[in-house]
Parts: C-alpha cells; structure tokens; sequence
C-alpha cells in the first residue's frame, strides 16, 4: 500500500500546475564559499521552484543550472504564463576560480515540479539583471563586465538572439527593465550613476540621447504600472546638493545610507528619495503596483561565525507607490545577506531570499503590518540571490 500511494503522490507532482496557483523561481548560488562558514565545498547552482498559492509556501521542484548571487538580485525573470523562465549567471566556477559568466538558461516550467533547463544561450559577460518585454516576446538581458546589453527573441522556449548594444566602456550595466508599454528599455548604470534610456524596435535597441542621474551608484530597478516613473536603488545615497564639490560626489559606497528613488520618465526629474539604509540590495513592486518591498543588507555578516551576527540584522521595508510619492508603510527584521524578494498575486506573501541562512524567508503583510511566518522558512541548498513570479515585472 505505501509504494501504490507514493507513486500516486509522485503522479500528482507531476502533473502541471492548475492555472489558479502561482509559483516564485529562485535562483541559487553554490559556488559562493566564506571564511568562517560551517559550508566550505561548493555544490552545484541550481533554479528551484515554489508554490505560493494561497495554501501557503511550498517547495515544489529544484534543477542543477547556473546562477549566481553576486550583483543585483534581478537575474531571474518569469513570463507571463508561468511556463517558461530565463536565469542569468554573471559568475561561473572554472579550474577552482570564480570566474565572469556570459550564460543565460531557458527552463521549461510546463510541470513546475519538473522544471527543465532547456537552452542554453550567452549573453555579455557578467550577465546579471534580465526582464522579459510585456508582449512576452523579448528578453534583455545587462553584462555588467562587458558592458552591453543583449535582445533575445522569444519563440515558444527557445531564445534567439538578435541584437547587441556595445555601452561606452565600464559603464558597468547592472539592471536592465522594460517600460510598460515595451517600446523603451531602462538601462541601471552604476558605475556612471545614471539611467540610460534605449529605443526598443523590432528587437533592435538604440541610444535615445535621454540620460537621468536618480542618485550614486544605482543598482536595480522597477517600472511603475502608470508607466510614468522608474523607482531605483542607490548603494551610496541620493545625489549630494548642487554646488558640492566633484570630491564629495565622488564618495558614496556599500555601506552609506542607500536610497531608493523614484524618477520621472518623461523629464528625468527625481520626484521622490528615501533613505532606506546600508545596501538596499532590490526593489521589487506589488502585482497591483500599490507597494514597493526593499530589501536592505543594513550590514549583515556573511556567517554565523562573524561577532555581528545576533546584533545586526538585515531590515525588509514596504512602501505605497502614489504618483510621485514613495511613503513607509512597514518594516521588519530579517536574515543575514539577503538579496531577491517578491510578492504573491494578492500582495499578501512577501519571499525573501537570505543568502547567510540559505533560505527563503517567508512574511506576511495585510497592507499596515509586516510579519514574519518562521514556520514557513524554505531550507535551501545553495545560497539564494534573484527571485521572480510572473508579475514581478
């Protein structure tokens, strides 16, 4: 009797997701070793998949591919439908050595309890942030090392590519978003501190001459869903005030008060800034675009080893989106080193990825309050770094 129920069990795993539930793609680093850890051999990256359906969180499937945890947290993206996702690695372990990686893979998630790299196809080197376009018929994907970004075609599961813009040197692409309507792409510059707009074309990209400044080093970003501001952050804070000296706007690093900021699309104007703290490491919107989660690494250790690791606690805020507003709605403590995060389709879950613990922690939030759920941490093999759902973007 018990082999009959578990092959039933194993039978109902497999069957495709019903089209009422919703899974999260998180992306897992294995190669990422620390002095001090309890950790110390490398095991294989992997793409794990979650149900977050309104039944609670759940590990459904997980798959050996590349991934990587160092840059911003947006190496993930899911399509519309939920069966196909794209994952980006901008490092690789090679001869013993991390290495930069250019790979990006195609895994089906036709059965998300099977999920199935693919393709595999390349991009720049240092390929780290990537978004799909709203028609689910494009991909970019930023190399942060080469500084370019790629366009790939979407047919089915299969990606072809079609362009490549070559960016001025070191420019040092570390996220790339589509606008609402698909026909601009917002290019994240943190090395020159800017918003770079491009043209999108019958998958062809080009220099549009607009260029905006929302604050020093800038990391990640969203598109708003009234299409009419990009909400960022800012590793070294907002801009210093006009008239400060070229030294003073040279500083800025990791462990400033970052910011996120929220800027107009139309003027490049920053209608909004908030100080949010040391290393907001992702921004990620609500599936209604009413609220905007931040993740801050607020200085966290990297191993339980470290003297900081009970004192100093990673920090998850909420803020609403208005037009031109961003206000502080909740907050609450977290892991160590956390990255990606993400909302269910009813606002109510909120995942967050904590690469020290190698979980998945999960909150609940009923639009006032931010709590915690302990019973329902995902154990994670490899360190977490960039999660997505099919309205992340």
């Amino acid at each position: 009797m018990k082999m009959v129920y578990g092959a039933a069990v194993t039978a109902l795993l497999l069957l495709p997701l019903s089209a009422h539930a919703e899974i999260a793609v998180s992306a897992n680093d294995g190669k990422q070793m620390r002095d001090g850890d309890t950790i110390t051999r490398p095991e294989p990256d992997s793409v794990s998949v979650l149900d977050i359906s309104a039944k609670g969180v759940r590990l459904l499937g997980s798959v050996p591919a590349p991934a990587s945890m160092i840059g911003p947290p947006a190496a993930v993206a899911v399509s519309k439908d939920s069966r196909l996702a794209l994952v980006a690695a901008s490092l690789k372990l090679e001869n013993g050595k991390i290495v930069p990686s250019d790979t990006v893979t195609v895994v089906d998630l036709t059965t998300p309890s099977n999920p199935r790299p693919v393709q595999t196809v390349q991009a720049g080197l240092g390929a780290v942030g990537v978004s799909i376009s709203p028609d689910g018929k494009l991909a970019l994907v930023a190399g942060s090392d080469s500084s370019t970004i790629t366009a790939f075609a979407i047919a089915g599961h299969r990606l072809t590519r079609v362009d490549q813009l070559q960016l001025p040197p070191k420019t040092d692409p570390t996220d790339v978003i589509f606008s609402r309507d698909g026909k601009t792409a917002i290019v994240v510059s943190r090395a020159g501190g800017k918003l770079i707009l491009l043209s999108v074309k019958g998958g062809k990209l080009a220099q549009t001459g607009k260029v905006y400044s929302p604050g020093l080093q800038p990391y990640g970003a969203v598109a708003t869903h009234d299409g009419k501001y990009v909400i960022n952050t800012n590793l070294g804070g907002a801009l210093p005030p006009p008239g400060s000296s070229p030294h003073a706007r040279r500083r800025g690093g990791p462990r400033r008060q970052g910011t996120i900021s929220m800027v107009d699309l139309s003027s490049g104007e920053i209608v909004a800034s908030v100080e949010v703290g040391p290393t907001p490491e992702h921004v990620a919107l609500s599936p209604d675009g009413k609220y905007a989660a931040v993740v801050v690494a607020n200085g966290t250790a990297s191993v339980r080893s470290d003297p900081s690791w009970n004192r100093v606690l990673g920090l998850l805020k909420i803020f609403r989106v208005g037009d031109g507003t961003l206000t502080p709605v909740a907050q609450a403590d977290t892991g160590h080193w956390c990255q990606g995060t993400t909302f269910s389709r009813d606002n109510k879950t909120v995942l967050l990825q904590c690469a020290a613990e190698r979980e998945i922690e999960v909150f609940h939030f009923d639009g006032t309050s931010l709590t915690r759920d302990g019973n329902a941490t995902i154990a994670m093999g490899a360190r977490p770094g960039s999660i997505a759902t099919a309205a992340s973007r």
